[in-house]
């Protein structure tokens, strides 16, 4: 291991809560959709990609509508998390801290351009990452991300912290280690490793 690339939600925070607040009022204030998003309802569908989180949630309206749509709610959603940082996961600070001293950090995450930016904005977390990347920065999948991450930094073993399945194929894919973050939104069978907080780090890491 000579590096460690994270996901985003349901790894290092959980935005759901603002982001179904963001979204209802957008969704009523700017398209009179009367849809009420909760916590509960965004959780499955974060770490896909937004055209398929639209298509979900917007089945009535052709795609360019859905675009249109979900593009007004991922504004507001910048909005909200900058006025009102979302919960981080416990010790996340003190663990990305330690972590930094040894391994080079980065992000990839499944979010609209932008997203990670407000996430290192909101948690003042920009100097404990070396870089970042996004299918809203580059058009690719979560897979394709991770391994332009690896060759744009010269990492020959970085390994992937999520909490989804759609984390795990990616990194099948991409051929890089998976540690499961089984605090998050979703389940994974067979990962590498698991953990049940972000400290657990510690003890695999260093």
């Amino acid at each position: 291991m000579d590096s460690i690339i994270f996901d985003v939600d349901g790894t290092l925070w959980d935005s759901t809560d603002i982001v179904a607040d963001a979204w209802t009022e957008c969704l009523k204030e700017e398209f009179q959709i009367p849809l009420h998003l909760t916590s509960e309802k965004l959780k499955p569908l974060f770490g896909q990609l937004l055209p398929d989180i639209a298509r979900q949630l917007f089945p009535e309206y052709p795609e360019e509508k859905q675009l249109e749509i979900i593009g007004a709610c991922c504004d507001a959603e910048h909005r909200a998390l900058l006025k009102t940082c979302a919960p981080l996961y416990p010790r996340l600070e003190e663990t990305l801290r330690a972590l930094k001293e040894r391994y080079p950090l980065f992000i990839v995450s499944n979010c609209q351009a932008g997203y990670i930016e407000v996430f290192l904005e909101a948690t003042g977390f920009s100097h404990l990452f070396q870089g970042h990347l996004c299918p809203g920065d580059t058009g690719m999948a979560k897979a394709e991300n991770i391994l332009k991450i690896k060759q744009n930094y010269s990492l020959k073993d970085p390994v992937y912290v999520g909490d989804t399945m759609g984390d795990f194929q990616a990194c099948q894919k991409a051929g890089v280690p998976f540690i499961f973050a089984s605090y998050g939104f979703g389940s994974v069978t067979e990962p590498d490793h698991t953990i049940l907080q972000p400290a657990d780090l510690l003890d695999i890491c260093l």
